[in-house]
């Protein structure tokens, strides 16, 4: 195998993963789960940019993307309680 199709091996299966990761994200009914989903999209999201020679974006799309954004989505439904819901 060489190079190249060693690359578009990679493409197929990141552009799998995203694909499956999004789906995911949408059809879980949990929150945690689909948050945890998108994070794992970011993830292969920025194996994608690292992939495409741009470290520092997926250095950044980790950071943020993953780290922060999930961090924030979770914080966001423990604050969250069923009171609310129920009025």
């Amino acid at each position: 195998m060489n190079f190249e199709e060693l690359f578009w091996a990679i493409q197929v299966l990141v552009g799998l993963g995203l694909l499956v990761t999004a789906v995911a994200a949408i059809r879980l009914k949990n929150l945690v789960s689909a948050v945890i989903a998108m994070a794992v999209f970011s993830l292969i999201l920025s194996l994608e940019f690292y992939v495409l020679q741009a470290p520092d974006v997926a250095i950044a799309e980790a950071g943020v993307g993953a780290g922060l954004t999930t961090a924030m989505y979770l914080l966001a439904i423990k604050n969250t309680t069923d009171e609310e819901v129920v009025e």
